[in-house]
């Protein structure tokens, strides 16, 4: 048993979750870390809202509210649509608790004592129209190193690569057009170049490994060619505290956000310790050697984790070429692997809320199986390139993978179960054919536990329906509804037995991809309880200042998961005659999603 860390992106708590999102982070994370819990590891799932940054100011005086009031309403929006996709985090949280704060700081002074925060003058964006410093990202121009367009202030979208304001060819205001003015201010630089050959070394371990994608290792190790200091304090006035003397008493300095969101991943894990009265305990993940930590994001946010988060975490450990002490939070484990997906387009274009592209968890969740959902983003997971969400091909797999491969595979099954026997019958001798059915999906515990423990989510799905059209198959084969004489009730029994167990074992290899389902599977078949345990939303005080407002966390129970491992058939269970379990979708659906989009087909119509 190994202890796992599953590190899971921070949603930006600018609003609600578009599926795209959690195409990225939500869902490969999820199948990972229920599949290692059922195979026995010590899993801790955590994340919570990005609240910190600029444009949550921006965007806060748009809609006429406080900062602190806008990410409340959208920190409790994202927590709920994730609770209802069955994200099974151990701690969702959020970055503007005073326990994260807390930690942020004592990383930054760990930094800064071992000599890798850097004071220096930097020139920063400020709007003429109203004197106030403009956010990175509401900068846009063309990127200096590859000529796209589009890039922002902080980094191009297009080649990856992190860019600051200054460096835009004709940079232009994303709030109003204007050309912003630059000035020289005092900022906090994270000394990269005095890491760079740490994070080059722990890189080439990582390729050497052979587990990295190859796409994400070769940008990691290519942004290291042209490695720079890197700001980690803004001229803003909402964020964490800059904790040394002279800055902390200037309101309008503060820590970077992708200096905090990052720390995130360990101030969660301590949250997660205290709240469950072992303080202690979050150095099980971060501190031990043999522990595994796997980071899960979209490919925008690459450079943030194999680059930023790491140097961070060596600057903490005292580990660049200055050398220095290791701090508070011990030896810090660096990532296992960042397990970085492609972007999911929509119809054919990416997705953009200010576009109004998008399609939102929480719409789609109130329309459709969040499992259909879970099934559709696994099988058409953008894992090594880009794939497309399209409304057609959400209708066509639902029903004719989801309902007519593996829904109707359960339904005959129990309803032959319950028509013939009322309850799961015992095996007589088994057939070639039988033992072949059994021995097949038996070995899909290996294939499809080894995919997924290596993030070949969508292979291990393929695999799991492929051992589904296989039972299918067999009932082709052995035509149990013509098994009607009373000298063949044996045999009928053994067809139905071995149906059940492939179902069962079925149920179990899919669950961690349809968590909601595999309870009505389970129960279908004579099984009683929950199979696979989901998360809850659960209000709660902060840690260390019971006066503020509570706030919502996911967090979860998780220690019933089922084993990943064959389980016999509980020969004498009672089987009724079962409900559907998934919901085939009629063809207008198509038509009326497209028009909630304002698409149009090709006729235009």
């Amino acid at each position: 048993m190994s202890h796992v860390l599953s590190a899971v992106a921070w949603p930006y708590a600018n609003g609600p979750r578009h599926i795209g999102h959690v195409a990225g982070f939500g869902v490969p994370s999820d199948v990972f870390s229920r599949y290692m819990r059922m195979a026995g590891h010590d899993v801790l799932m955590v994340s919570g809202s990005d609240e910190h940054g600029t444009p949550i100011l921006v965007q806060a005086d748009k809609a006429g509210m406080s900062p602190q009031e806008f990410i409340d309403v959208n920190h409790r929006l994202i927590a709920e649509d994730l609770v209802a996709l069955g994200v099974s985090y151990d701690l969702y949280t959020r970055t503007t608790t005073v326990n994260h704060h807390q930690v942020v700081q004592q990383m930054f002074l760990a930094c800064h004592a071992n000599g890798y925060m850097l004071e220096q003058s930097q020139q920063v964006a400020i709007s003429p129209s109203t004197g106030r410093t403009l956010p990175d990202r509401y900068i846009e121009g063309t990127c200096p190193i590859c000529g796209y367009t589009e890039a922002r202030g902080d980094q191009c979208d297009d080649c990856g690569n992190q860019l600051d304001p200054i460096d835009l060819v004709n940079p232009r205001s994303k709030i109003n057009g204007e050309t912003p003015q630059f000035k020289d201010t005092q900022h906090f630089f994270l000394d990269l170049p005095a890491l760079a050959e740490a994070l080059g070394e722990w890189l080439d371990g990582r390729e050497a490994s052979g587990l990295w994608r190859p796409n994400v290792i070769k940008f990691s190790q290519n942004i290291l060619e042209e490695i720079r200091p890197r700001a980690m304090t803004r001229d803003i006035d909402w964020g964490i505290t800059v904790p040394l003397p002279g800055w902390e008493q200037d309101g309008t300095k503060k820590l970077y956000v992708w200096f905090d969101a990052v720390i995130g991943y360990l101030s969660a894990s301590v949250e997660w310790a205290r709240r469950v009265g072992d303080p202690e305990r979050w150095r099980e993940w971060w501190n031990r050697p043999e522990a595994l930590a796997y980071y899960f994001m979209g490919k925008d946010n690459i450079t943030f984790h194999s680059q930023i988060w790491p140097a961070e975490m060596l600057a903490h450990n005292g580990r660049g070429s200055k050398g220095g002490q290791v701090g508070p939070y011990g030896e810090l484990n660096l990532p296992t692997e960042v397990v970085s997906s492609e972007f999911l387009t929509m119809e054919g274009r990416a997705f953009s809320t200010s576009r109004s592209i998008v399609i939102y968890v929480r719409d789609v969740l109130e329309r459709y199986q969040p499992d259909a959902l879970r099934y559709f983003l696994s099988a058409a997971a953008p894992e090594t390139a880009d794939s497309d969400f399209s409304w057609p091909e959400f209708v066509k797999r639902t029903n004719t993978e989801l309902v007519a491969g593996w829904g109707n595979l359960v339904n005959r099954t129990a309803s032959m179960i319950a028509k013939n026997f009322g309850e799961l019958p015992a095996a007589g001798q088994l057939e070639e054919v039988d033992r072949a059915l059994l021995d097949q999906i038996a070995e899909g515990f290996t294939t499809v536990g080894r995919l997924i423990a290596t993030h070949k989510q969508k292979a291990g799905l393929a695999e799991a329906m492929r051992l589904v059209g296989e039972a299918n198959a067999y009932v082709s084969a052995t035509e149990p509804f013509k098994l009607k004489a009373d000298h063949q009730r044996e045999r009928l029994g053994t067809v139905l037995h071995v149906l059940a167990q492939a179902v069962l074992d079925l149920n179990t290899i899919l669950s961690p991809y349809l968590p909601h389902s595999s309870t009505a599977v389970h129960q279908a078949l004579g099984g009683e309880g929950v199979f696979q345990p989901m998360p809850v939303l659960e209000q709660v005080d902060d840690l260390d200042d019971p006066s503020r407002p509570g706030y919502p966390v996911i967090t979860g129970e998780y220690s019933a998961a089922p084993r990943w491992e064959h389980r016999p058939v509980p020969v004498g269970a009672s089987v009724a005659k079962p409900s559907p379990i998934f919901t085939k979708l009629d063809a207008s659906v198509v038509e009326e999603e497209r028009a909630r989009l304002g698409l149009v087909d090709e006729a235009g119509v």
